[in-house]
Parts: structure tokens; sequence; C-alpha cells
């Protein structure tokens, strides 16, 4: 790419903040965006919370003072409207039912609902694992080859073959290209199992999410999971009761997994039964949008966009005694990054080429449904976008030597990214 965009902005922006005489200030001044931002008094910027839209107004004050002109489509804001979904797990229930007897699980400690797509508040169907759950046709991998799922509920492990490149597998694993290839073969459901290695954090933990609401966009253009009646998670280490009586064990799987070998698939010797009670409602968020047009007659109408997310999750169940989720590395740390990159800007009146937009997407955390909708509606030509540098969950605990960089292989602003970090004496890492 001629004039490219990325490695003259980021050399930039690290040429500005390597002229800053006094480090500790800057620190300092990039730290007091997170102290506002994850704040108790923003309890944990949940999408469509007033704690957000007090986040969302700071944003905005801050792309102000820096010289961004509005970007939205009123103001600095891009509203958002959200259908909420809360489970009711008192009145709720999950089985397993063998020979017409029910054996009831224990949610949140056996299994748990997902939220997402379209829940039904009764569905009895009979299992099936699937291996990985999904297929790609580039190298003709199909998970459900020789299997009839029609009617049935699909398990499967989460991940994938070593031997797919991670963009493909990635890709064909999202919630829509999963459910988009279920559905076509007659599937109703899907119950995903973690696999352990790859948990972020541990079941006793990650359970706890399972009781905060779960959003999707009210724009029913925006409906990918059309038809899919239940959506559970299966805790791996009681996976063993899914597949009782079918010569099959979770640590088999597991193993096969490990060594990258094919993974069984075969029908469950039983039916799953599920009732779910849920609470809905709607809500309001905002991504918010700033544009520094750029100075070049030939290049400002050509955009790149600095973004990152505004939301956390709010408030939950207590962890030590603190039911406030207060978000400072996820994401308020790259929020304050967008903040000070422009001030960084602004006050060095450097010339860009090309015209930059500086994105707070709201809902990262319920799907990225911010980023989804902008994208369904840019308040920018969207032909005109030429790139996006997305900035996500600094931990500042060490000195900064390594940073791992997703879709590093996906365009030349690979090469850019590795260029700025050498320079910069920090070792790229892919995903």
């Amino acid at each position: 790419m001629n004039n490219n965009p990325t490695r003259y902005l980021l050399l930039s922006a690290f040429c500005l903040l390597a002229s800053a005489t006094d480090f500790t200030a800057e620190g300092k001044r990039w730290w007091s965006h997170i102290e506002y931002l994850a704040s108790d008094d923003l309890k944990g910027r949940d999408t469509g919370s007033e704690g957000h839209l007090k986040a969302a107004r700071y944003v905005a004050g801050e792309f102000e003072r820096s010289g961004l002109k509005p970007a939205g489509t009123s103001g600095y804001f891009q509203p958002v409207k959200f259908d909420v979904k809360q489970i009711v797990e008192d009145e709720s229930s999950l089985a397993l039912v063998r020979d017409g007897k029910a054996e009831p699980l224990v949610l949140g400690d056996d299994a748990y609902f997902s939220l997402r797509g379209d829940i039904q508040e009764s569905t009895e169907a009979p299992a099936v694992f699937a291996g990985y759950g999904f297929g790609v046709p580039e190298k003709n991998y199909d998970d459900l080859a020789g299997l009839d799922v029609k009617g049935k509920i699909v398990v499967y492990l989460a991940g994938g073959p070593k031997s797919i490149p991670g963009p493909l597998k990635s890709h064909y694993q999202s919630g829509a290209e999963r459910w988009k290839y279920l559905k076509a073969a007659g599937a109703v459901g899907i119950a995903n199992i973690p696999n352990p290695k790859s948990m972020d954090v541990p079941w006793s933990r990650a359970t706890l999410a399972r009781l905060m609401p779960s959003m999707s966009l009210a724009d029913p253009s925006f409906d990918e999971t059309a038809g899919l009646r239940l959506a559970l998670v299966i805790n791996p280490e009681r996976a063993d009761k899914f597949f009782e009586g079918t010569g099959h064990t979770i640590a088999e799987i597991l193993k096969a997994a490990d060594n990258d070998e094919a993974l069984p698939k075969f029908p469950l010797a039983v039916t799953i039964r599920a009732r779910v009670r849920l609470k809905k409602s709607a809500v309001e968020s905002q991504n918010v949008a700033g544009l520094l047009p750029g100075s070049d007659p030939k290049l400002k109408n050509e955009y790149v966009f600095l973004t990152a997310h505004l939301d956390h999750v709010g408030v939950g169940p207590a962890i030590n005694g603190d039911s406030i989720y207060n978000g400072a590395m996820d994401d308020a740390s790259g929020i304050a990054s967008i903040l000070e990159i422009a001030r960084l800007i602004h006050e060095s009146h450097a010339k860009l080429h090309r015209s930059l937009v500086f994105l707070a997407v709201t809902g990262e955390e319920k799907g990225l449904q911010g980023s989804r909708y902008f994208n369904g509606h840019p308040t920018v030509n969207e032909k005109n976008i030429v790139a996006d540098i997305n900035l996500d969950m600094f931990l500042p605990l060490h000195a900064l030597h390594y940073i791992e960089v997703q879709g590093l292989a996906e365009s030349t602003l690979g090469d850019d990214i590795r260029a700025v970090a050498k320079d910069a004496g920090v070792e790229v890492q892919a995903d």
C-alpha cells in the first residue's frame, strides 16, 4: 500500500510518546483515564447501563478536547439498541433422560444455559457428539460427515485440528458460521464442552457469568441464530454424565485433541430435556466516534480506525466480597490508549495524510455487538476504510517486551507492526 497509513500512524504515536521528557507524568495521565473508567462509580460499565453512559460522555468529552469532530449519528454518539435476556435459574431446569428416567443436572456445576439464540421455554431432543462441531469447506473438513443430526442437539469440544489455519478455524467456529452449518444439517441445539487447556479462567469463575444478562442487537437484520432452540455449556469435569453408555469418555476425547488426532463422533445414549425461564427487556447503549480529518487532498477521504471497547460486564456475583467487575485492563486500558494517542497527535499538531476515526465500541463483552452494529451501519464510507487497529487488555504489570497481535498474518499491516515494534525494542507474537 502506498503511503501506508499504519506505519505512519504508529511510528508517529511512538515518536510522540518517546519525545515526552517526563514518562512518569505521561503514565499518570494514561492511568487517570483508567481510574475514572474503572471506578466503582461507573459500576463496571455494563452495556446499556448508567455507568456505561457516564463513560461514553467522558470519552466524548476527551475526543472534543483533542480536537476530534463528531463522527456518530448523534454527535459523537451512535445509539445501539439491544434486546436483553436473563436466566431465571430457580425456575429453569436441565436433565438427562435415559430409558424414560430423568437425571437432573445442577445448573452452574454440571452445565449452564447460554442465552444466545432463539432459546425456547421447553426443549427435549436426542444428542450426538460431533467432534469439534464445525466444517471448513476450503480444507474439505466436515465434522458432520456420516452423522445424522436432524432434530438433535450437537455436543462438541471447543477448538479444532492444528492442521487448519487459525484464521479459517476462527471464522468457521464463530457463532454465526457454526450455527449456519449445523442448522443446514437439521440440528436444533448446541452444547459446547470447553477444553480445560484453553480455558482463560477456571470453570468456577466462568460459570458465574451465566447469571448475567445476555444481549443481542435489536435490529432483526443482525439475527444469525434463528432456529437455535437450546444452547448449553458443559463443565468438562462433568462431561462423562453426557457420555455415559456410549463407550467413550471425556478423558479419551481430550487426549485425542491433545495429540491432534481425529475425535470420535457418536450418538449419545440420552436425550437432553431443558426448561428455560427468561426475563426479557430492552436497553440502548452507545458507540462513541470522533474524526481527525486527514491533510492530503488525495488521501483524506480514506480512513484508518483506532478502536477499543468501552463496556465491561457490570455488577455480578461477589468475588472476595466485591461484586463490581471494574474492567480496568479489559478494556479501560485500551480506551485510555486511544484517548492519549488522540491527545498527543492534537498537541503535536501532526498532519496525517489519511483521516483517523477513534471509535469506542459498546457491547464487546456481549459478543462484539457494538462492532457488528457499526460494521452494518458505518458512519463513514465503508469502501474507504483501509485499516483498523484495535487495542485491548494491556497489562502494565511489567516492562513491555512482547505484544500479541491478532490478525498478524492477515494483511501487510503485520509487516508494519513488526517494523514499529522492532524500533521500540518489542517482540511481536502471533495469536
